[in-house]
């Protein structure tokens, strides 16, 4: 259903917080013309917890208009409110949006039956492909496979983005699931390991500054060429690393503004990148060719 390079879009902002949809819709423009084959707006990279329910909504709809199906649009629509997530979900599923990806209620640390209750509610609310979101180190929560097993009967949840590091884990699923369900890593410094114990592709953060070479990494993965997909993922290692030096996505908007695509602004809590950082992410994009 959803394979390779896929993109945790980040928000570009104006230095006065604003959200700057004209830099916006040129990431996503860049990012299909690159190779990228899936966008997810809306995400953690995309500074969700800090934005407005007018603007996610409105974050959704322009990459849906701006995509226009040329690659799907997995819509970030989670909350640690269920009836908050079904409102978002539904509104992604009116805007055109190929599938929704909903993280695992952060903060109330609900229990593996909460947890099933959760997405069941919301899978059964909103006609929707659904992405699980298995972010532990974000929201605390692990869903255990059984858990993601049992909610993989449901006809609308297709898949995850496990962000666990655990490689264990796509063995663990595909064994209890099978290999139609989709298993997406989120972390990139994993990602051909994942793709050799189960998946199929990777939501991205290093994509968002370097989406020819995850497009090419992924791609050479997927047509058996295991040595150029395993070079292309060393050749990124460096800016994997600077992009996680400090919390995401402040690393991330602060190399997109290197490269022209983006202000490096963030909205509080993030705070500005301690110089250090920028020169280990200025350094990582001049590495691997990115920068002159």
């Amino acid at each position: 259903m959803f394979k390779g390079s896929i993109v945790a879009l980040a928000t570009p902002m104006q230095e006065d917080g604003a959200l700057d949809e004209t830099a916006f819709e040129a990431l996503i423009n860049w990012q299909i013309e690159s190779g990228t084959m899936g966008l997810v707006p809306v995400g953690t990279t995309g500074e969700s917890p800090t934005l407005t329910h007018a603007e996610h909504r409105r974050l959704i709809d322009i990459t849906v208009r701006v995509a226009k199906g040329r690659v799907p649009v997995i819509a970030g629509t989670g909350s640690n409110s269920t009836a908050e997530a079904i409102e978002t979900t539904r509104h992604a599923k009116e805007s055109g949006a190929d599938a929704a990806l909903v993280v695992t209620p952060y903060y109330n640390k609900p229990t593996q039956d909460g947890l099933f209750r959760h997405y069941s509610a919301i899978a059964d609310a909103v006609d929707i492909p659904i992405v699980i979101y298995n972010i532990p180190g974000r929201s605390v929560i692990e869903m255990s496979v059984e858990t993601m097993a049992a909610l993989a009967k449901h006809p609308n949840i297709v898949g995850v983005k496990d962000s666990t590091a655990n490689l264990l884990r796509p063995l663990q699923t595909r064994r209890m699931i099978g290999a139609e369900f989709c298993q997406l890593s989120g972390e990139d410094g994993t990602a051909i390991a994942f793709n050799a114990a189960g998946g199929v592709g990777c939501i991205s953060v290093t994509a968002n500054v370097a989406p020819a070479l995850c497009a090419q990494m992924q791609n050479a993965w997927l047509a058996g060429d295991a040595p150029t997909a395993m070079a292309i993922q060393q050749r990124l290692l460096p800016l994997h690393d600077a992009l996680f030096v400090e919390s995401n996505p402040a690393p991330v908007k602060y190399a997109l503004s290197l490269l022209g695509r983006s202000g490096a602004f963030c909205r509080l809590p993030l705070a500005p990148l301690k110089q250090g950082t920028k020169d280990i992410v200025q350094a990582a994009l001049a590495e691997i060719g990115l920068l002159g």
